[in-house]
């Protein structure tokens, strides 16, 4: 097992925090790496050798995480959770939600019980950050886009 400097963990810590508060932005191992301060390659290593999982699969993890929140919380679509989380293509969302919950998306939430936020809540109080705004540049439908500030 590699060992991580300790003066390396406060900056992927900092990476760490990067991803959970931007799951839903594109991430990618450069944008972690400077997040960190360090070379890719380093950022990658040293980062999988403390949290046990690459930079990436981190990212998936809480993108999944989050998802599972909304799917049973809200009465959002599974098309809408997967742009909110950050996916662009509604089948690469379900292939993984469905390897690492163990059913799909639409399953999980048939199974969920109790009472649901409604979806123009959810896009009214903000948590709607994560859908981007049209590729036109107009603002999405759905509430601020992540330029807005």
């Amino acid at each position: 097992m590699t060992s991580v400097p300790a003066d390396l963990l406060p900056h992927l810590r900092r990476a760490r925090d990067v991803a959970d508060r931007n799951y839903a932005a594109a991430l990618d191992l450069a944008a972690l790496a400077a997040a960190a301060g360090v070379s890719k390659y380093h950022f990658l290593r040293c980062f999988a050798a403390e949290y046990g999982e690459t930079p990436m699969q981190y990212v998936t993890r809480r993108r999944i995480e989050r998802a599972t929140d909304l799917l049973r919380a809200t009465n959002l679509t599974v098309t809408e959770v997967s742009t909110m989380v950050g996916y662009a293509a509604l089948g690469s969302f379900t292939r993984r939600f469905t390897e690492l919950v163990g059913v799909s998306p639409s399953e999980y939430q048939r199974t969920q019980t109790g009472a649901r936020i409604p979806g123009c809540y959810v896009f009214m109080l903000g948590l709607s950050s994560a859908i981007p705004a049209k590729p036109d540049g107009r603002p999405s439908p759905y509430g601020r886009s992540t330029d807005d500030s």
